[in-house]
């Protein structure tokens, strides 16, 4: 794509770079770069102003399962507008589309859950869950339980609290955060994290261990809640390790510490399960959902909370006389009929069954990738995954330049027609759950080109 064509005075380009801030994007480079602006979608692909085709590699951003032009979605949604096009559940009013999606989700909950809290993102959902961890420890009568603990390489979301919570340096530089009392824990990476010889099992032990020791020093008294993602989205689609969950929450169990799983990206089919707590074996004091709840269709999150969060929610709101949250579009009706509609085709859809097909086929192909020197790791359950970018495969070693390699690579996918992320030097792939066996051929074989394409330019530019 010609780039000062692209930015021609009045360009929708021009326009993009003259009106809008872009999320987790340089914003200097961006004026000089410009947008990629797409257009319109079908299935698994989108196209962008000059008609280029791209496949959705990361389903938007991890969110678009049914694809791009899905008509019952878009008719749900217009049905909902005519109907009843806003209203809240603010002092005892409600409506019905919220009253349907919230019985739908505790029917699906994996594990026994008493109320859900609907949101509008899965930062604000996350953010209530922070929020619900104080209202519940004060109710229990221990107002020192307070601290939370993340751990490094995390996203939770990013309000001034769940951005503490994200373990990830750029979100807290020059914002001045963490917060005071968020802690940040191993993160389970065995490839970059294990020492030389280390199995899984011995890893998740260690990871365990320090969790254990951060709680003895911090004192098991003060620390009131863990959050955790069942497989690291945004830090780089980390996976635990074998026996993870399973040594972690005993050391939870044992000190009276809450456990908020944070299924925003896992929820709804991609690791293979309903949940990824399912897949993982985690059982969650309460859990956070978003992005494919509604297909990503409409702005739409969810907390559920189990029996003793909510016992002590009743009580915290009968002696202050209400429950002091909520936000306008709690529970919106459209975006509520548009999550109801999305639930109802995954069902008729069988989608579990089809991830579950081919989830081992893309698996498969971009485990290929590792006949590649650049690609240390290929990591990944039924419909995601991370490609890791090396300098040395031999010794696990990343590059000087953290994300250099990784922009080239996104552009070099970009040529060849595929939309991922780069999170620095990681290769993130989560594309639509409605994805094919012949879509997922095309989606590797583009990957394997633009790996090529990237190889090729270390060797002319050298390693950064």
């Amino acid at each position: 794509m010609d780039t000062p064509a692209r930015h021609a005075a009045n360009s929708p380009a021009a326009r993009d770079i003259a009106s809008v801030v872009h999320p987790y994007t340089n914003l200097k480079l961006h004026e000089t770069e410009g947008p990629l602006i797409i257009r319109r979608g079908k299935g698994i692909k989108v196209w962008d102003d000059d008609g280029n085709e791209y496949i959705e590699g990361m389903a938007g951003l991890w969110c678009t399962a049914l694809g791009f032009d899905n008509e019952r979605l878009a008719n749900a949604a217009a049905e909902a507008l005519r109907t009843l096009p806003f209203y809240h559940q603010f002092t005892h009013k409600s409506h019905m589309p919220g009253v349907e999606l919230a019985e739908r989700l505790l029917d699906m909950a994996p594990v026994p859950m008493a109320r859900v809290f609907f949101a509008n993102s899965g930062s604000e959902a996350n953010d209530t869950a922070l929020k619900l961890v104080t209202y519940y420890w004060n109710a229990m009568g221990k107002p020192e339980k307070k601290k939370i603990i993340s751990r490094q390489r995390a996203y939770h979301g990013v309000t001034v609290a769940t951005a503490s919570l994200t373990g990830l340096p750029a979100n807290h530089a020059d914002f001045d955060l963490p917060i005071a009392g968020v802690l940040h824990t191993t993160c389970p990476h065995h490839y970059f994290g294990a020492n030389e010889g280390e199995s899984e099992e011995d890893f998740a032990t260690r990871c365990a261990e320090d969790l254990e020791a951060m709680i003895q020093a911090e004192g098991p008294e003060t620390i009131g809640a863990m959050f955790a993602e069942p497989i690291m989205g945004a830090g780089g689609v980390v996976l635990p390790p074998a026996t993870y969950f399973e040594k972690i929450q005993k050391v939870l169990k044992k000190h009276d510490i809450l456990l908020i799983a944070d299924e925003v990206i896992c929820g709804f089919f991609r690791t293979g399960n309903t949940w990824g707590s399912q897949t993982y074996g985690i059982e969650p004091d309460m859990l956070s959902m978003a992005k494919a709840l509604s297909s990503g269709y409409l702005p739409i999150s969810a907390l559920m909370v189990n029996q003793k969060i909510w016992d002590a929610m009743l009580a915290e709101s009968e002696k202050i006389g209400q429950f002091g949250h909520g936000y306008t579009y709690s529970g919106h009706p459209v975006s509520a009929s548009v999550a109801i509609e999305a639930q109802k085709i995954y069902e008729e859809m069988d989608i579990l069954s089809h991830v579950r097909e081919v989830g081992p086929h893309l698996q498969a192909r971009l485990a290929e990738l590792l006949d590649h020197d650049l690609v240390g790791e290929v990591r990944g359950t039924a419909l995601i995954a991370g490609v890791e970018l090396v300098k040395d495969k031999g010794a696990h070693a990343k590059f000087g330049k953290p994300g250099v390699v990784g922009t080239v690579f996104r552009r070099n996918a970009e040529k060849h027609g595929l939309i991922i992320r780069n999170i620095l030097d990681a290769i993130a792939i989560c594309p639509p759950l409605i994805i094919d066996k012949a879509g997922i051929d095309q989606l590797a074989d583009r990957m394997h080109a633009a790996v090529a394409d990237t190889s090729k330019w270390i060797d002319e530019n050298g390693a950064p």
